[in-house]
């Protein structure tokens, strides 16, 4: 199955429990794509104690799973690209919609 995820909340638990979510998925040999948007563009800077959002997405990158970021809310934000969050566009996002099987939103 081909699983879209899109993430636009920086809040720590939803954030980590998104992307297990997208690791598990990847582990049970499903395609999996994120997209960041709004606060989610924010994800590699979560690190809450036991919710580390970042420690799952570079998984979530090393095994595979392809990640990109609305480049308008990582501008607004004052925030630059980085290797595992690629400036994307909302063409991205909407490529993302017309691929997957299914989508889960956080």
């Amino acid at each position: 199955m081909k699983i879209g995820i899109i993430i636009e909340t920086n809040d720590p638990e939803k954030c980590w429990n998104a992307v297990r979510f997208a690791n598990a998925s990847l582990k049970k040999s499903h395609s999996v794509k994120i997209f960041l948007m709004g606060a989610g563009v924010e994800i590699q800077s979560i690190n809450s104690g036991m919710y580390d959002a970042n420690l799952q997405l570079l998984d979530f990158s090393n095994n595979g799973g392809v990640i990109q970021a609305c480049g308008t809310c990582i501008k607004s934000r004052n925030q630059n690209e980085t290797d595992v969050c690629p400036i994307s566009t909302m063409n991205d996002c909407v490529e993302i919609v017309e691929w997957a099987d299914k989508m889960v939103t956080f």
